[in-house]
This record gives structure tokens, C-alpha cells and sequence, in this order.
């Protein structure tokens, strides 16, 4: 069953700014030429990622143990089959414990119904146990027929007690753990993490926002410069240090937003990793929860096939110390007419 998460949350990366792949710039913009930049990085979703091209391998964070940080499940989204839509990868963390809540409520349903044919089949074990067929057979056979129908009774209520118990001691612990709170809990590590993600892409539009005034800024100082060298203009060499201080100091601005970029993004990073760990800690806690139970369960089991045969026990003694011929004894002794025989009339 495919979950989907359902939190209210406002968070959007559809500006088309944070998509489109940008080097978030490590040299001075104010000193470079744009010909000479080689791009080494791409940024997605606001997101500033080396290009496979570049540089050595990256590393996992946790080479040794398949866990959900390691995997970087955030780092980048998940497409669907279609390819059409895309979804965090932090919603797919999101959805995987609400899959396992639903999971969780699910066996314990299974297990309710479990309770259900044991319940009645208690109840048709106690009514066949009453049924007066056969009630006047008599002897050690009578015996043991009598037997057999009283272990129903016992029977029933073996599996009585077996439904209780897992009632009690599987079915309840699967329903409570983890109650309606839950669901609450996990839109707080969504709401905390889509403020993260809202606080990165407004820094990345504060770089490209700093990287286009830039731009602007070293157009016009060039445009100055050109026109003073062929005399089409009357500015001055002061026009073009004025120029060129505003072209340094937009390059400042630049530097300035890139190393806020940096600081909310390692923020955003170190956030997610712990989050992933909690989350992660949260699935292994579920998980070792149900084995519990479900362990429980087959204790139960076991336990009423052990009740069972100890009620049938006396039912197979007595069906051993069946014998016809002291059930002959015993039927005359109880119903003969007298024990003189007749003999032959005299004449």
C-alpha cells in the first residue's frame, strides 16, 4: 500500500532559479572573467552538489551500515515511475514511517480477527461438549466417550484463554504503541526541516540576486572604460574609480552571500543527518516493537498446542484401557435376570 504524507506544510522549490545548474562561486567575482570560469558545481533544488566530473569520489558518510543519512536520501529528489513529478527525499522518509504506522495498525487488525474464529470457535467447542448424542453409551467406552466430550469443554477454554491473551498481550500493544501523537511528531521534523530548506533557497536567490548586480556592475564599469579610451564620452578617470569601487563592492556583496549560503546549507546538512538518525531510530525502535509481539504470539501458540494435549491425554488413557469384554462384565453384572440356568424337564 503506497502512503502518502499528509503535512500541512507551505514549503515550494519550484522557482526555476533553484533548478537551474549554478556554480555557487569559490573566486572573487569582482577579479574573474566569466570566459575563464570552469564550472565544478551544480546546484539543484537549491542545493549545491560537485559535478560527477570533478574532483574524487565522494565518499558516504557512513560507508559501513546501509542508514537512511548515509544513502542521501535528502540530498537530491526521487522522480516517480513517470518521471513526470519529483518528491523530496525527505518526504520519502516521511512516508516510509507513516507506511509503517499503517503497517503496524494492519497486523493488528490481522491479529482482531485472529481473536474473532478463536472466540467462536471456544463457543461451538462448549455447545458440542453438551450434546446428549451418545449420552447412554455405557462401560469403559462410555467412559471414555464421556471424556472426549468434557475435553471440548477444556478445549474451549484453552482457546478462550488463548484469545484473550492476545487480545491483552498482542493485539492491544500493536493498536497503542505509538498513538495519535505520532503523526504530530513527524510534521515537526517536517516543518523544521522545510524552514531550513525555505531559509537555504532564500539564500540562493540572495547569490544570484548579488551574482547579477555583479554582472551589471562589470558591464557598466567596461562600457565606461571603452568609452573613455575612444573619447565617446565626457566621463572622467573619477567616473571610472567610482565605477570600479561599485563593481568591487558588489563583488563583495557576492562573496558575503555565498559564504551565508554556505553557513545555511552545512546547517541544513548537519540538521538532516540527526533527523535521519532520529528517524531511523524511530523505524528500528517499530520494528523490534512488532518482533515482540508478534514472538508473543507464537509463545501463545505454542502454549494452547500444549494445553491441548494435555487435555486430549486423558481422553487417549482412557481410549487404551477400552475393553470389551470387562464392558460385557460390566453390563451384566447390571443388567442380568437371575443366574439360574434351566435344565431339562423330567417326565
Amino acid at each position: 500500500m503506497m502512503m502518502e504524507a499528509s503535512f500541512d506544510t507551505e514549503e515550494s522549490f519550484d522557482d526555476p532559479s533553484c533548478l537551474a545548474p549554478q556554480p555557487p562561486g569559490s573566486v572573487s567575482p569582482a577579479k574573474r572573467q566569466p570566459k575563464e570560469v570552469k564550472e565544478t558545481k551544480i546546484t539543484i533544488n537549491c542545493v549545491t552538489f560537485p559535478l560527477p566530473s570533478e574532483g574524487p569520489e565522494q565518499q558516504l558518510l557512513k560507508p559501513d551500515e546501509w542508514s537512511y543519512w548515509s544513502s542521501m536520501l535528502e540530498w537530491t529528489d526521487k522522480k516517480d515511475p513517470q518521471g513526470t513529478t519529483s518528491v523530496a527525499g525527505f518526504d520519502v522518509l516521511l512516508q516510509k514511517q507513516l507506511k509503517g504506522k499503517q503497517m503496524q495498525k494492519e497486523m493488528a487488525e490481522f491479529v482482531h480477527e485472529r481473536i474473532k474464529i478463536e472466540e467462536e470457535y471456544a463457543k461451538n467447542l462448549s455447545k458440542l461438549s453438551q450434546s446428549p448424542l451418545a449420552l447412554q453409551e455405557e462401560g469403559t467406552l462410555g467412559e471414555a466417550w464421556t471424556q472426549l466430550k468434557k475435553s471440548l469443554h477444556d478445549e474451549a477454554e484453552v482457546h478462550l484463554k488463548f484469545s484473550n491473551k492476545l487480545h491483552t498481550e498482542v493485539e492491544k500493544p500493536l493498536l497503542t504503541f505509538r498513538g495519535d501523537n505520532f503523526k504530530k511528531d513527524l510534521k515537526k521534523y517536517d516543518h523544521h526541516i522545510a524552514d531550513l530548506r525555505k531559509q537555504l533557497a532564500s539564500r540562493y536567490a540572495g547569490v544570484e540576486k548579488a551574482r547579477k548586480a555583479l554582472a551589471d556592475r562589470q558591464k557598466d564599469l567596461e562600457v565606461k572604460t571603452q568609452q573613455l579610451e575612444i573619447k565617446l564620452s565626457n566621463k572622467t578617470e573619477e567616473d571610472i574609480k567610482k565605477a570600479r569601487r561599485k563593481s568591487t563592492q558588489a563583488g563583495d556583496d557576492l562573496m558575503r552571500c555565498v559564504d551565508l549560503y554556505n553557513q545555511t546549507q552545512s546547517k541544513w546538512f548537519e540538521e538532516m543527518v540527526t533527523t535521519c538518525m532520529e528517524l531511523e531510530k524511530l523505524e528500528v525502535e517499530r520494528i523490534e516493537w512488532i518482533q515482540q509481539h508478534l514472538r508473543q504470539y507464537t509463545t501463545l501458540r505454542h502454549e494452547t498446542d500444549m494445553f491441548n494435549q494435555s487435555v486430549v491425554e486423558p481422553v487417549d488413557q482412557l481410549l487404551q484401557n477400552v475393553d470389551p469384554a470387562k464392558d460385557r462384565e460390566l453390563w451384566v453384572k447390571e443388567n442380568k435376570t437371575g443366574e439360574v440356568r434351566p435344565v431339562d424337564m423330567d417326565i
